[in-house]
């Protein structure tokens, strides 16, 4: 069983395109606590004082059927931790949870030592919290400056951010008149990262983000955020294939039927996933 945004199980699959709760979420948020050298790496089942990120007993579902068991799952400050599993599982709505595009039916929240009992998008985002869902999540039909422009509600002033997104990824100037949706899949998706990092969230939420990218694209966009995380930032990464999440992962959890069914250090995870789910490390 697999599930989506819409409120029916069809597959772990991005939200809808431009004008989608999942666009204005990955907008990001005004500059939530900045990620800075943490602890240990991230571990499930955690809610310290360290913890930038920290889900107990999640619970989810969609209309009545229950895709989340009781997720347990801490991200340190500064920390990165790749969430891993075969498509379907859960990841996603894990994610669409922590970033307030779904209500859990049970189970708390916490960014930053402040707890959400199941909080909004607006909340979460005000929060420090910033999701880059699976399948883009720009609008299509807006330019490029207007994508970035759309950020800047939550707080930096649109000719920052936009400078901000240029300097991360210079093939976004030379497109910012361009609308989004003509440009190339690996453009559109360095364009919903660029922004969700000139934002400089608390809490980079990352869904997917090597989905229907060429080998060379998704390199650039790995190397971008390896950047990000040696200057501290805090990343909660999903992803389906493992490779590339475990070489900058600090430590690793692997779903399986709405659950977490193990974790630790990466080369632990790493000798553990072809026994959980088929597939794993490509």
């Amino acid at each position: 069983m697999s599930e989506n945004g819409t409120g029916t199980p069809a597959g772990d699959a991005p939200d809808g395109p431009a004008g989608s709760q999942a666009a204005v979420a990955a907008a990001g948020p005004a500059g939530g606590p900045a990620g800075g050298p943490g602890g240990p790496a991230g571990r499930a089942g955690a809610n310290g004082a360290g913890d930038a990120l920290a889900l107990s007993g999640i619970r989810a579902a969609y209309g009545r059927i229950e895709v989340l068991h009781g997720v347990d799952l801490a991200v340190p400050t500064g920390g990165v931790v790749a969430l891993l599993g075969a498509n379907g599982v859960g990841k996603s709505t894990l994610l669409k949870v922590a970033s307030g595009l779904l209500r859990p039916t049970a189970g708390s929240i916490g960014v930053h030592g402040r707890a959400f009992a199941g909080g909004s998008t607006s909340d979460l985002t005000k929060a420090g919290v910033c999701l880059v869902p699976e399948g883009r999540g720009v609008f299509p039909t807006l330019t490029v400056e207007e994508n970035l422009t759309l950020a800047s509600y939550f707080g930096v002033p649109a000719q920052e951010l936009a400078a901000r997104a240029y300097e991360v990824f210079p093939k976004l100037k030379a497109r910012r008149q361009q609308r989004a949706g003509s440009m190339s899949g690996g453009e559109q998706q360095m364009l919903a990262l660029g922004r969700a990092l000139a934002s400089r969230p608390g809490v980079l939420l990352l869904d997917e983000l090597s989905t229907g990218l060429a080998p060379k694209v998704v390199g650039e966009l790995y190397e971008v955020v390896a950047g990000e995380v040696e200057r501290g930032m805090t990343v909660l990464l999903v992803e389906q294939y493992a490779d590339r999440a475990l070489e900058i992962a600090q430590s690793a959890a692997v779903m399986a039927g709405g659950r977490i069914v193990a974790s630790g250090k990466p080369e632990d995870v790493r000798e553990k996933l072809e026994e959980l789910y088929l597939g794993g490390v490509a």
